[in-house]
């Protein structure tokens, strides 16, 4: 069975925010967020591998989108202010673009088989 390197990579990417939640010593909302839209984004993407149909599945990966942009936003806020360093950051920035880049394939792919 082919490896899901988007579900691998959603994953990586919330059990790394949780990690990294635990570490720092920031805003609890701040925080809050941060391990909420990260862990949307895996939640998501996993309940979109067992959607009822590819409107489903489409409407998952959309919504993970979503999230992981707002997750890049407490980032930058987090980098902003002094929370996280550069290379942490960059780090978990630019997973967050390749999870980005996976979805937006996706949901391209789901719109061209549905017409």
């Amino acid at each position: 069975m082919p490896k899901n390197y988007l579900l691998i990579y959603s994953e990586q990417l919330a059990t790394e925010i949780e990690l990294l939640c635990q570490n720092i010593k920031v805003s609890s909302n701040t925080l809050f967020q941060i391990r909420k839209s990260s862990s949307s984004v895996y939640a998501n993407i996993r309940e979109a591998n067992y959607g009822q149909s590819k409107a489903d599945m489409l409407s998952k990966f959309e919504i993970a989108l979503k999230e992981c942009s707002e997750t890049e936003g407490w980032l930058q806020l987090l980098y902003n202010t002094n929370g996280i360093d550069e290379t942490t950051y960059k780090k978990h920035r630019n997973l967050c673009g390749r999870i980005r880049r996976m979805l937006i394939s996706s949901c391209k792919t789901l719109n061209e088989n549905a017409k």
